[in-house]
């Protein structure tokens, strides 16, 4: 697995000291506000396995990311691939999950316009796309810094209806 180094940033492969921060990030209201539910302890190590295994059967995945400058696990930032099926999958997707404290500082533009440059000039992707509630307007705005463009409002297929989540921006970039 190849990781991805930015000015400040190091995408990496995950470690077993990230399953702590992991779960208190993933339990946080605050980053998980545009999610249906914080997740438990339980919830968190299955997503952090099924992360992993990701990478076992990709040249990509969802990279842990820490702070050169202290080694201090942040998050994750990287590429998948979405599990549900509508009229633009399959595909691939940027995504980020950031530790509150972290945010604010252009961690996830900086980390994420990496990614970009990895999915375009490795992987040969000729399209990544990103998505999010229409709600959450900071993960809309990372999506316009780096350099994605609006396509199109749809219905996510995995949030029940009624869900004030229900509604979705779709944001692509090609190379």
């Amino acid at each position: 697995m190849s990781s991805i180094e930015t000015p400040r940033l190091r995408l990496r492969e995950w470690k077993e000291p990230d399953t702590q921060p992991f779960v208190e990030m993933n339990r946080d209201e605050r980053v998980m506000e545009f999610f249906p539910s914080a997740m438990c302890e339980k919830e968190t190590t299955a997503m952090m396995g099924r992360i992993i295994k990701f990478f076992s059967e990709h040249p990509f995945g969802l990279w842990a990311a820490e702070l050169k400058q202290t080694n201090e696990f942040i998050g994750f930032v990287g590429l998948s691939i979405p599990s549900f099926e509508t009229d633009f999958t399959p595909c691939v997707e940027i995504g980020w999950r950031l530790a509150y404290k972290h945010w604010g500082y252009g961690y996830a533009p900086e980390a994420a316009t990496a990614c970009l440059d990895y999915g375009f000039n490795v992987l040969k992707l000729e399209e990544i796309v990103s998505f999010t509630t229409v709600l959450n307007l900071r993960s809309i705005n990372v999506m316009k810094k780096i350099g994605m463009r609006f396509i199109k409002e749809f219905e996510h297929p995995n949030i029940e209806a009624g869900s004030r989540l229900k509604t979705h921006v779709l944001y692509s970039k090609n190379p």
